[in-house]
């Protein structure tokens, strides 16, 4: 064979190589979704003891009452926690903990504790949901070193419900299903570390293209959401206004964001709104790719797949997200009130993300835990420069069985060095639960838009 054969074969046979990566799952891959699988990618079996059950389908609408305001009820309001655990204990449980956790037990000793409750595989959504996941699995390519999606649009959800690396289980969190257009009104507080707080209370309206009716699909193609965040207390803060127009791959087309600022009545560009820019009124206790426990671009990391694993995770926090509560009793010293929550024994997905030479993040390293059922993630572990365990995440898990979708009560990010924290995403004492259906169109998210958002 002459080298100029072996040459061509060798670049064939890359190729090839190349494809195989890049390609979507076969249709008998595929075919596990809703079998073996749930519909969206879990396994629906339960683990070799039964301590976490097989999966059978999830709450549906209806599980339990709702109030006039739309608040939901705790379809597991008669479970008693199984054990928590303290720091007496924590050494006994260690290996289905996070490091984050643990750390949390070390600077919280007298007052940390995690209780943990019978594990409901509780996750479900729309069965037109679980269509699109299936077509994502035969469709879905990463494009751009896994920073864009191809051959994905708004309507499908979950890009990679059968994911081969770190990135695709990143992306099935970011692109997961939330429900229809919607509004809300959340708080959010940063504790001084003896607890005294001012809640921050900003209304969030999101809309998604494919529930509008005036969005080309040229313009569509390349946008997961638009969002608006507009701050109603206190007086000092109110009336600033962020725009955000989510790009999904943000290499090609970077998140476009505005910000009015009532006090100077100036609408500018803002494209710190993104990767370690600070977080809206958070006292530089998070980012902007904090919120939702993490957003935006991914290309700032390499993302490893470390594999599964069983965990104590925040989930079914019915409890936590109660209207009968006040912020008051929620936030605590050093932490949230640990009383209030419930966590359950899940698998989930492990990944790692490492700073890429050549880029900057404040975040050297991000371990990441994502629950198998929902792809949401529920504990980040945040490394800083020096390798040092920085912030924990925490994601107090629910899910909206009106809706179909999985939420948060609550997203927590613990500073171990400074003793503070952020919390975010409170409902508790909003007038209304999240308003979903809202007509909403694009001249609602338009920088023009934002002068009068703000007005006080």
């Amino acid at each position: 064979m002459t080298t100029k054969t072996i040459l061509k074969s060798s670049v064939i046979a890359l190729s090839l190589l190349a494809t195989s990566v890049m390609a979507a799952v076969s249709p008998d891959e595929a075919a596990k979704l809703g079998t073996s699988l749930t519909p969206l990618g879990a396994e629906k079996a339960g683990n070799a003891d039964g301590s976490i059950p097989a999966w059978t389908g999830g709450l549906k609408p209806g599980a339990a009452p709702v109030d006039a305001n739309g608040f939901l009820g705790n379809p597991f309001e008669s479970d008693k926690p199984l054990f928590t655990i303290t720091k007496d204990n924590v050494a006994q449980y260690k290996d289905k903990l996070t490091p984050g956790q643990q750390a949390l037990f070390q600077r919280y000793p007298d007052t940390y504790k995690i209780p943990v409750y019978p594990t409901r595989r509780s996750a479900a959504a729309p069965q037109k949901v679980y269509d699109a996941a299936k077509k994502s699995a035969l469709t879905t390519e990463p494009v751009n070193d896994g920073n864009g999606l191809k051959n994905f649009d708004q309507s499908h959800y979950y890009a990679f419900p059968i994911p081969k690396n770190g990135v695709e289980v990143v992306w099935n969190h970011e692109t997961r299903y939330k429900g229809t257009n919607y509004r809300q009104v959340i708080a959010q507080a940063t504790p001084q570390a003896n607890g005294t707080f001012t809640v921050v209370e900003m209304e969030m309206r999101v809309a998604f293209p494919e529930q509008m009716t005036d969005v080309p699909a040229d313009k569509g193609a390349n946008f997961l959401f638009y969002a608006t965040q507009t701050v109603v207390a206190p007086a000092r803060l109110a009336g600033n206004v962020t725009l955000v127009h989510e790009t999904i791959d943000q290499v090609k087309e970077p998140r476009l964001a505005w910000a009015y600022n009532a006090g100077q009545r100036r609408v500018r560009r803002a494209p710190q709104v993104a990767y370690d820019g600070p977080g809206t009124a958070a006292d530089g206790l998070r980012v902007a790719d904090n919120a939702d426990m993490y957003n935006g671009a991914p290309d700032r990391y390499d993302w490893k797949l470390v594999g599964k694993k069983e965990l104590y995770i925040p989930y079914n926090n019915y409890k936590l997200w109660s209207p009968s509560l006040k912020y008051a009793d929620i936030i605590k010293p050093g932490h949230i009130n640990q009383d209030l929550t419930r966590y359950e024994l899940h698998r989930v997905w492990e990944v790692e993300g490492t700073v890429k030479p050549g880029e900057r993040h404040i975040y050297a390293k991000r371990h990441m835990y994502f629950d198998e059922d929902t792809w949401q993630l529920v504990e980040v572990d945040h490394y800083d420069g020096r390798g040092q365990l920085w912030r924990v995440g925490e994601g107090f898990q629910v899910l909206d069985y009106q809706q179909g979708s999985s939420t948060y009560a609550a997203q927590s990010l613990y500073d171990l060095i400074a003793g503070r924290y952020s919390v975010l995403g409170l409902m508790n004492e909003s007038k209304r639960s999240t308003e979903y259906g809202k007509a909403y169109t694009m001249k609602d998210f338009t920088p023009a838009a934002l002068r009068n958002a703000g007005i006080r």
